[in-house]
């Protein structure tokens, strides 16, 4: 095996043991020994098991930014791009629960580690540059409201989407609804893009 090819191992090993276990229970001799390397080698690549972390997690937050910016939203009305992107964010977490795993891990060190990492926050700026520019786009047309901030509109998505996974099995048994299920995603899908419009809707609210 290549050294790239190595490397995207560990990594790949290393994000189902951060997750399953955080940074504090994942350990750097498992990880070796699921991939057939040694923690020497791990270090060589990453420095340290904090190192090993933060570029799991920012290879996490990559994916999302990445399969982002394929969604062609510039070609859609501003409405239309608006609840694509909200549909699109409530989909990808229920998909990818390590993120949610990975993102909740991260907030219980206060965010130190994202802190260290210039490359994650700028990778994170995109998607707000893209909700800005639909924004703007839809106030230009007259039907958003002016000076939204982009920012509040991602916390917006990202809050159900992320307790959607993050809270399933504890919001399942006190209330009796399976999260999992998928007539009732398809159902907070709309209910999460009718939110996000009401919200930017010049009128609305």
């Amino acid at each position: 095996m290549d050294a790239e090819r190595t490397r995207q191992e560990i990594l790949r090993v290393a994000r189902e043991e951060f997750a399953e276990h955080g940074l504090s229970g994942a350990r750097v001799d498992a990880i070796a020994a699921r991939t057939q390397t040694s923690k020497r080698m791990i270090y060589y690549y990453f420095g340290s098991k904090e190192g090993l972390y933060l570029e799991v997690l920012g290879q996490a937050y990559a994916g999302i930014r990445a399969l982002e910016r394929e969604l062609d939203l510039q070609s859609l009305s501003p409405l239309d791009a608006i609840r694509r992107i909200a549909e699109f964010t409530l989909d990808y977490h229920d998909e990818h629960p390590d993120f949610v795993r990975l993102v909740s891990i991260e907030n219980i060190h206060h965010g130190r580690y994202i802190a260290q990492s210039e490359i994650i926050r700028n990778l994170n700026s995109t998607v707000i540059e893209v909700l800005g520019a639909i924004l703007r786009r839809g106030e230009r047309e007259g039907l958003f409201k002016p000076g939204i901030d982009p920012v509040d509109v991602h916390l917006m998505m990202s809050a159900v989407s992320f307790y959607r996974v993050s809270n399933r099995h504890t919001f399942g048994r006190l209330f009796g609804r399976d999260l999992e299920d998928a007539g009732l995603k398809q159902r907070h899908k709309q209910m999460l893009g009718d939110a996000v419009l009401g919200y930017v809707l010049r009128g609305a609210g």
